[in-house]
């Protein structure tokens, strides 16, 4: 098993965390997401069809798309919520709002910050801390009471989140109380680590 990746995609980061987390053997191979896509290695290219991490290889079939992937691993392996209907159910569901909220408005957010709003359209910014606030306060409602979005444990949807909710003060938001609470719960976690360690 292969992880194509780097480390300033927090797409990736979700699929290196499911993987430790749920304690998967597997090599990692590190693509230079800031050179341009046809100078990327080749057998790389030969995989993933847009040039994009993360992309893992299991047994010869390649998997894109983070998401996509994350779903496979629970499936396959009977881990992060995998381990039953129910928790496949939580795990989508999750995945599926992450990819359409946080995980759309914080990384555009941080580059935002990165080129100083350069290339941005006027109130794109403003449009996305407005979203970004909403989605906060929804993370709240998802998470409830429980230490993990899926309960007792973390699975899948948690990973989906952790990709970019790790990184809230380089976009230059806050967290909520809870998300915070749940990002410290994350970080303590044996499988996590910083990006540049899964990408090193």
């Amino acid at each position: 098993m292969k992880l194509y990746g780097h480390r300033d995609s927090g797409h990736a980061c979700k699929v290196a965390l499911a993987l430790s987390l749920a304690g998967i053997e597997h090599e990692t191979a590190v693509i230079d997401i800031w050179a341009a896509p046809e100078t990327r290695p080749a057998d790389f290219l030969a995989v993933s069809p847009l040039a994009e991490v993360p992309c893992l290889v299991i047994d010869g079939a390649a998997f894109t798309q983070s998401g996509a992937i994350l779903i496979e691993i629970a499936t396959r392996f009977g881990v992060l919520g995998g381990d039953s209907a129910e928790g496949l159910k939580r795990g989508r569901e999750i995945i599926l709002w992450e990819a359409n909220r946080l995980g759309m408005c914080l990384p555009q957010l941080k580059e935002a910050r990165r080129v100083n709003g350069e290339g941005f359209p006027k109130g794109a910014v403003e449009w996305l801390r407005g979203r970004y606030a909403t989605d906060a306060a929804n993370f709240d409602r998802l998470l409830g009471g429980s230490p993990f979005l899926h309960g007792a444990a973390p699975g899948i949807g948690d990973c989906a989140v952790w990709g970019y909710a790790q990184w809230i003060e380089a976009a230059g938001e806050r967290p909520s109380a809870a998300m915070d609470a749940w990002r410290d719960r994350m970080r303590t976690l044996p499988g996590t680590k910083a990006p540049g360690d899964f990408f090193a």
